[in-house]
């Protein structure tokens, strides 16, 4: 005997939905890759300093953005640095520039294609003469007024005035003296100092350097 089965229209779209649904989630293709930060740089060249990096797919068929960091391949152009899952280690005693790249391959439908996301990392350190902030040094001198006023130290270390009132730092560094006043002085005001604040000055060396004054009262 033959028999027929009805189908109700409804039962069909919910078939076609879903059959669209498992389709579109096969189908998810991949078409962007962002790294973040896409640049970064480490102030020093010691060894054993550490950045992560974290990788972002941007996909379509369902649109959507995903952390992708351990699925990634990573690689580096340069000994500079090493990569591993995205994370960014300094081997020490070298400086420079380094390519980062992530890699993961187009999915579905373009299994064959590489979508690739960039990133560069500098390894830098202004005190060495070989890495990219050319070695530039430049001196920073204190006197006092009067002599007998006071002392004046430095952080970082380099100034102990009076004894060792003249001292080298990296250009475009940071400096903050920091002024005692003697017995018999109880305040200091600053000459040519960018920012004082009672017994600190700090300043950024410049090239060329910089003289200030620490004139006690």
């Amino acid at each position: 005997m033959r028999r027929s089965w009805w189908v109700p229209a409804w039962a069909a779209v919910i078939v076609v939905a879903a059959s669209n649904l498992v389709s579109c989630g096969h189908d998810q293709k991949l078409v962007g890759l962002q790294i973040r930060p896409s640049n970064f740089t480490f102030l020093t060249a010691d060894a054993g300093q550490n950045e992560q990096l974290t990788a972002y797919g941007t996909y379509i068929h369902p649109p959507s953005m995903k952390d992708v960091t351990s699925q990634a391949t990573w690689a580096v152009d340069d000994g500079v640095v090493t990569v591993s899952a995205g994370k960014v280690s300094t081997p020490g005693n070298t400086c420079g520039g380094a390519d980062i790249t992530a890699t993961l391959p187009e999915g579905t439908g373009g299994s064959s294609n590489i979508i690739v996301g960039f990133a560069t990392v500098t390894v830098d350190d202004p005190s060495n003469p070989l890495c990219p902030g050319g070695g530039k040094l430049a001196t920073v001198s204190v006197s006092l007024n009067p002599s007998n006023g006071g002392s004046v130290a430095s952080t970082p270390a380099g100034i102990s005035c009076p004894g060792a009132c003249v001292a080298t730092f990296a250009v475009g560094s940071g400096v903050l003296l920091t002024a005692t006043p003697a017995a018999g002085f109880t305040s200091v005001t600053w000459t040519n100092c960018p920012i004082a604040s009672g017994n600190s000055c700090t300043l950024t060396v410049p090239t060329g350097g910089t003289a200030v004054v620490a004139n006690f009262q």
